[in-house]
């Protein structure tokens, strides 16, 4: 099957969960925001309006697989974790990684409010003085507190493999490290200093990036680069 996946152009953004599973799972996709002959930016926007059929979805990542269009990006990933052998097949462990993926949807939405805390249709600029207040807050007490919160999820798999749930690699673990990823671009002396806390976290981000596909990935001109129109902005008054 070959995937459709519909994001907006130009930026990693939600879509880089979907697709680091896509090339993780070795999938046939396209990324039809970042491809004009696949329709580009229209062939996005057309899907959300009428194009979205009866069961129409409320923004991107959407994924289009045959006649299926599956929106939200842990509800993707719970589509195409057993597809592309990203999942365990035991129910309870496929449950456990959903319920983690969820976890990061909550991390990577708490991110992103920092730098748009009183409403998303503002520039930063006029919420300033409000972002450097949440963002005192999510240093101090969100990050630890989210990631340390991994870190024992990563200690404590009694399988001992370095990985979120089980013995093998789970979509949820490519979530983890974009998401680290995504934090060390917003808030690189956070990152730092919090370091010796996180060895786990750490090591999986590190280990992911090295996997054959997900290497080749990053080297390759499909990733996009985090900037300041993304989730993860870097503004240095933000992380002093």
């Amino acid at each position: 099957m070959r995937y459709e996946l519909f994001y907006w152009p130009d930026i990693p953004g939600r879509g880089e969960f979907v697709r680091l599973a896509l090339e993780e799972g070795g999938a046939d996709y396209v990324d039809v925001g970042n491809d004009p002959e696949a329709g580009g930016l229209p062939a996005v926007e057309a899907l959300l309006g009428e194009d979205g059929g009866a069961r129409p979805p409320f923004a991107p990542p959407v994924l289009r697989a045959g006649s299926q269009v599956i929106a939200q990006v842990a509800a993707i990933l719970q589509f195409l974790g057993p597809r592309l052998g990203l999942v365990a097949k035991n129910p309870r462990d496929a449950l456990w990684t959903h319920q983690l993926q969820l976890t990061i949807a909550d991390l990577v939405a708490e991110a992103h409010d920092v730098h748009h805390p009183v409403g998303i249709g503002a520039y930063y600029e006029d919420q300033k003085d409000e972002a450097l207040r949440r963002a005192e807050e999510f240093r101090t007490q969100r990050i630890p507190k989210f990631l340390g919160y991994f870190e024992r999820v990563l200690a404590g798999n009694p399988r001992g493999t370095g990985h979120l749930v089980g013995a093998r690699l789970s979509y949820a673990d490519l979530s983890l490290f974009h998401t680290v990823e995504g934090l060390r671009y917003a808030f690189p002396r956070t990152l730092d200093r919090l370091a010796p806390r996180l060895p786990h976290v750490l090591a999986l981000a590190e280990a992911v990036a090295r996997r054959p596909r997900i290497s080749a990935y990053l080297a390759s001109d499909r990733r996009l680069p985090l900037d300041e129109n993304g989730i993860f902005r870097h503004y240095p008054e933000l992380d002093p």
